[in-house]
């Protein structure tokens, strides 16, 4: 693939981002598919299936995050938005699978994120001191992730 292709689809992929991150989520889409066409790469996939899941086309957002997966395994973002979108559609058995593979991928810039998807599911089981282990992963990986730690102090209050 020529080095001008591979330009040209991160161009794209800026574009998408920019439209989605203005609420202009058709626009995003089509960005996000060209970009597609000229470079499919995990990042590209992982973000169109961002985008489907604001829509609420999930199952079009899980199997983008497939075609991540398939990509670049160690990419820890589409094992989370799958667990997510799972969480989302009411499917908690099937989503922790996906998130435990998220805490364990190599390349993550939030690896925050499966520990509290996972919290939220243990919680709503009933699992506390479990979903507070979840917390505190999360709080070691971002200490700064104030979500997590307002979830975790909630908890703790719960438990005593």
């Amino acid at each position: 693939m020529s080095e001008a292709r591979k330009v040209d689809a991160r161009t794209l992929f800026a574009k998408a981002y920019e439209y989605q991150m203005q609420g202009q989520l058709d626009e995003a889409v089509a960005m996000y598919k060209r970009s597609i066409e000229l470079d499919p790469t995990a990042e590209a996939h992982t973000f169109l299936g961002w985008a489907y899941s604001f829509l609420g086309r999930y199952e079009e957002a899980i199997a983008e995050c497939k075609r991540a997966i398939a990509i670049d395994p160690e990419f820890g973002n589409p094992w989370n938005d799958i667990g997510a979108y799972l969480i989302e559609m009411g499917r908690d058995d099937e989503a922790i699978p996906y998130l435990e593979r998220a805490t364990q991928a190599r390349r993550y810039e939030s690896p925050c994120f499966p520990h509290f998807n996972l919290s939220r599911i243990y919680t709503k089981k009933g699992m506390l001191h479990k979903a507070g282990d979840e917390l505190k992963k999360a709080l070691v990986a971002n200490p700064e992730y104030t979500v997590a730690q307002e979830a975790l102090d909630n908890l703790e209050t719960q438990l005593q």
